[in-house]
């Protein structure tokens, strides 16, 4: 494993270099982000967040506005938030009953529980698992922990920190025990890290075909060091046998997927090769 000579928060200082350092939360109340987290699905963080707004000014983003709003004032924030707006509508209902019953109405208390018992408490809610209640946890400031969503995972998997388990969950944890001794207890510092990983993750750490050449810290990247190990090898052998072929002729007549980057590596060590023997 990497993690042991990788150092996060010169990743996460890269990171702030290439991207700006992010703007303040929409929000940090914890109702307000349970919302956030269930107005939208599979749409970008912009739309999302319009969808927050419109429900904002439309319908309210407290428990007990929530119930009293009208169902086309709700679904006027649903229908900016992708598929199934109707479906979201009754979710956003749900997660306000919650809120009165089981809190009566505010969720601040809960949150000043031991960390165990704040996180039981917030995963009462649709699609909040453990790292939605850890993320909630962080940017309401209740506790210095660095919740991850699928993106910022992704990110430190590769990078080199834990390993990629059977499961979702064992991955999670694997990346939590590697990063643990190099988290700043700083709000602001894990805040910011946890929007720039996962801005890293949707931008150029994809999940397919990653834009590795353009990653600023591909350096220290395990994923991108493995590639350049044994892919380019094969690349080049294939180029000095294939003089004419094309990046997607070699990939498809052999069975491999090549990111460019390596190409561009491969080609540029073919030129070289070739000039000595000039």
């Amino acid at each position: 494993m990497v993690a042991a000579k990788l150092n996060l928060q010169k990743i996460i200082s890269q990171f702030a270099k290439n991207y700006g350092k992010p703007g303040a939360p929409i929000t940090t109340d914890p109702f307000e982000l349970i919302l956030l987290e269930n107005i939208a699905y599979l749409v970008s963080d912009e739309r999302r967040e319009d969808a927050f707004a419109m429900l904002r000014k439309h319908a309210g983003t407290k428990p007990h506005e929530i119930l009293s709003a009208s169902h086309d004032d709700i679904l006027k924030a649903t229908k900016l938030g992708g598929m199934h707006p109707e479906q979201r509508v009754s979710r956003l209902r749900e997660i306000a009953l919650i809120a009165m019953n089981e809190f009566e109405g505010d969720l601040k208390p809960a949150l000043r529980l031991p960390l165990p018992k704040a996180k039981q408490a917030l995963r009462k809610f649709p699609s909040i698992g453990e790292p939605s209640a850890e993320k909630i946890l962080l940017f309401t400031r209740s506790y210095p922990i660095l919740g991850l969503d699928s993106n910022g995972l992704r990110v430190l998997v590769r990078l080199g920190f834990g390993e990629e388990k059977k499961n979702y969950p064992a991955t999670y944890r694997s990346v939590q025990e590697a990063i643990n001794d190099q988290l700043k207890k700083d709000y602001g510092w894990l805040i910011n890290a946890h929007v720039l990983l996962r801005q890293h993750g949707k931008e150029l750490c994809k999940t397919n075909r990653p834009l590795c050449d353009k990653c600023p810290v591909k350096r220290s990247c395990a994923y991108f060091q493995r590639t350049f190990v044994s892919v380019p090898l094969a690349v080049l052998t294939l180029m000095y046998h294939n003089q004419t072929q094309t990046h997607n002729q070699i990939e498809n007549h052999h069975h491999l997927r090549i990111p460019p980057v390596v190409m561009n590596h491969a080609a540029q060590e073919k030129s070289c090769k070739s000039a000595e023997r000039a």
